[in-house]
């Protein structure tokens, strides 16, 4: 199958026409089938915990993060985001319900939440290391004040606690801490060891997203050849996506992220339903 379940619609609104750009171009692209999995800060319901865990402060983070989430964040209720999915569906019977989550440090708060709806699939991903927005390029001048060993542990700690806490189906972009191309000159077998074994412990897959070849510096498909030859070596099963945030990039470089995975082995990825997930032949 042709999957992509990692799309988001933050940059346009619940409006019908916008959702249809996105089926327009997966049928360009030949897709069976598409998911949506809306960003977390989309939510009310999670806004507590953004301004719990993000640094806030009077420093050049921190206000740069205090104006980030007031910019169309928190706009929608995720009874408002389900009652549009089913909206959708009416037309697009295949598509499904995801929801990307922040690498939150109160976790059971983040179970309450995910308990009460029926997504088809929990995407977990590490978008902030200690209260700072590592992938935001504005604030792109705070990884100088990091030696990379530091950011390549504070990483893998975070991957550690999302598969310790049970809740997520796959690691979203795996090690994008690469997109700004800053390259570790030391060893980073442990860290690549250890994220491995924590999603292996914890039945995740991983997010083989084009996102970061076509949006960010670093222009290559994450997770980068290192890790997807340990991802091969523990059986971690693969979704393929995009990132797409604007409809046009729905299915971007699909057929570019399975002949990428293809020289690792792989020969089939996840289709979810329910939370409940089988292996489809990669096409």
């Amino acid at each position: 199958m042709r999957i992509d379940y990692h799309m988001h619609f933050e940059k346009g609104s619940y409006d019908q026409e916008w959702a249809e750009g996105f089926f327009r171009a997966a049928a360009e692209r030949q897709l069976d089938e598409i998911g949506v999995s809306e960003h977390s800060h989309t939510f009310p319901e999670f806004k507590a915990l953004y301004y719990h865990d993000l640094i806030l402060d009077d420093s050049f983070v921190g206000k740069f993060q205090q104006q980030w989430l007031q910019t169309n964040k928190f706009k929608y209720t995720l009874d408002d985001y389900f009652r549009f999915m089913e909206q959708l569906r009416q037309r697009h019977p295949a598509l499904k319900t995801g929801i990307e989550v922040c690498n939150f440090q109160q976790q059971d708060a983040v179970r309450d939440i995910l308990r009460d709806y029926p997504f088809d699939y929990v995407i977990g991903s590490v978008h902030f290391l200690r209260g700072w927005a590592y992938d935001s390029s504005e604030i792109k001048a705070e990884w100088d004040n990091h030696p990379l060993e530091e950011i390549y542990a504070w990483y893998t700690e975070e991957v550690e606690k999302l598969a310790d806490s049970g809740l997520y189906d796959v690691l979203g972009h795996p090690f994008n801490i690469r997109l700004f191309r800053y390259f570790p000159d030391f060893d980073v077998t442990p860290y690549l060891e250890r994220v491995a074994r924590a999603l292996a412990k914890a039945h995740m897959g991983i997010d083989v997203n084009t996102g970061t070849y076509y949006r960010y510096p670093v222009k290559e498909i994450s997770p980068y050849p290192d890790f997807m030859r340990l991802a091969a070596h523990y059986d971690l099963p693969i979704i393929t996506t995009s990132d797409a945030h604007k409809p046009e990039d729905c299915g971007a470089y699909h057929d570019e992220a399975v002949a990428y995975v293809r020289q690792f082995g792989y020969t089939q990825c996840l289709h979810f339903t329910q939370r409940k997930r089988e292996l489809v032949p990669l096409t």
